[in-house]
């Protein structure tokens, strides 16, 4: 039985609880050597968590407001150790504007958030919310006043989901729209609905068959209001899917994995450019099994746009979705691969920022050492102006994880 079954059926048991939040891939990888990319482009740390009350680990992609502000979460620290949400000015200077409590007000907040016009955020705890069941919130926060609104409590198997670990997705009228990779009618996980009021709707039980299970990175809205995400395991191959979802909660798969050469395990969502064709990356696959960056057009035609070596250039996604400059060029982080001292599971070196171009070259734009951050989780964000802005869940001067920006 593959490491991937067996991770999943302890997805599939989880019926209650969910404080046992972090996926581990008990799965042993091969060393990559490591060669030097040039670095083109100026690095700089923005913010070391430390892991206390300023929080740490974070694993999500940031937002940023207007005046430059950058808005995110950690998994970790915090006053009671599990999650704070924070946010980082133009300079530097971090002000947490709350700290969960793995209460009834949530914890572990894996997911990014999301900003409505009045400013308030919102998005996802991995597990505390309802007292039985601890599987979970979705939240509003008023970043003024620091004021936590509990939207709605997951209660786990079989009645909705658990263990949500992506941000959601906000539509024109305020409903959000987010999967949470456990739970659910067949213990495979959902994906959801929940309006301003705190109604929850389930749009989608993840089966574990040929629909796919445990969708663990963001949703995406087009305009019809169809939703576009992956599963991390489920499809013919075991090894995920990409699927499109409507309004009506009719799910149709435009891709089942199968690992080489197409990739497997896609950990992170999919971003959508104008045509309607869909891009991310999985973690494992490729023609070296150290992953691929893809392309799915509107009929569901897979094209791999890049497939890593573990080497210089980057092994490894492990969440976080892509994004796309306005000359179709694509931009992430790995988790692996690269270069400096770390070394996972998941393979040795703390991992790159790259570049991809349309024509399918990479460019290694950052290279983790460390001691400047390492093994990342998340996306990147770009602004109008090109500057990059991430997140590293270890790595920095106390170990606990880095804001990052990289200038053009």
């Amino acid at each position: 039985m593959t490491s991937a079954v067996l991770h999943r059926g302890w997805i599939s048991s989880m019926r209650c609880r969910a404080t046992q939040i972090l996926l581990a891939f008990a799965i042993l990888l091969p060393l990559a050597l490591v060669t030097q990319f040039a670095q083109a482009q100026t690095f700089s740390v923005l913010y070391s968590f430390t892991g206390g009350t300023d929080g740490g680990n974070p694993w999500a992609t940031l937002i940023q407001d207007a005046a430059g502000n950058l808005y995110g979460t950690t998994t970790s620290g915090g006053t009671s150790g599990v999650g704070v949400v924070f946010k980082l000015d133009p300079i530097g200077k971090e002000t947490v504007l709350y700290t969960f409590t793995g209460g009834t007000d949530g914890g572990g907040p894996f997911g990014g958030l999301v900003r409505d016009g009045t400013g308030n955020l919102y998005g996802t705890t991995a597990f505390g919310g309802d007292v039985t069941c601890g599987c979970g919130t979705v939240f509003r926060l008023d970043p003024t006043t620091g004021s936590e609104t509990v939207l709605y409590s997951f209660k786990g198997y079989p009645v909705d989901g658990a263990l949500p670990q992506a941000g959601v997705v906000r539509d024109s009228v305020g409903n959000l729209y987010g999967a949470a990779s456990g739970g659910g009618a067949y213990g495979d996980g959902i994906a959801f609905k929940v309006d301003m009021s705190g109604k929850e709707t389930v749009l989608h039980n993840f089966t574990g068959g040929t629909d796919g299970a445990a969708s663990i990175g963001d949703l995406v809205l087009d305009n019809a209001g169809n939703l576009y995400g992956t599963t991390f395991f489920g499809g013919g191959s075991e090894f995920g899917t990409a699927f499109r979802l409507s309004k009506t909660g009719k799910v149709t798969l435009l891709h089942t994995f199968s690992g080489t050469p197409d990739g497997q395990q896609p950990h992170g969502g999919v971003i959508r450019d104008a045509a309607g064709n869909l891009y991310g990356t999985t973690s494992f696959g490729g023609a070296t099994d150290w992953g691929t960056v893809f392309k799915l057009d509107k009929a569901g035609k897979e094209t791999v746009l890049y497939s890593f070596t573990g080497g210089a250039d980057g092994g490894r996604t492990r969440g976080g979705s892509l994004v796309r400059d306005a000359a179709g060029n694509l931009y992430g982080i790995t988790y692996s691969g690269g270069g400096g001292s770390c070394q996972t599971f998941y393979g040795a070196g703390c991992g790159v920022v790259f570049r991809l171009s349309k024509a399918g070259k990479e460019s290694v734009l950052h290279t983790f050492t460390g001691a400047d951050g390492g093994q990342s989780r998340a996306g990147v964000f770009r602004d109008g102006t090109g500057n990059l802005y991430g997140t590293t869940s270890t790595g920095g001067a106390h170990g606990s994880g880095v804001v990052f920006k990289i200038a053009p």
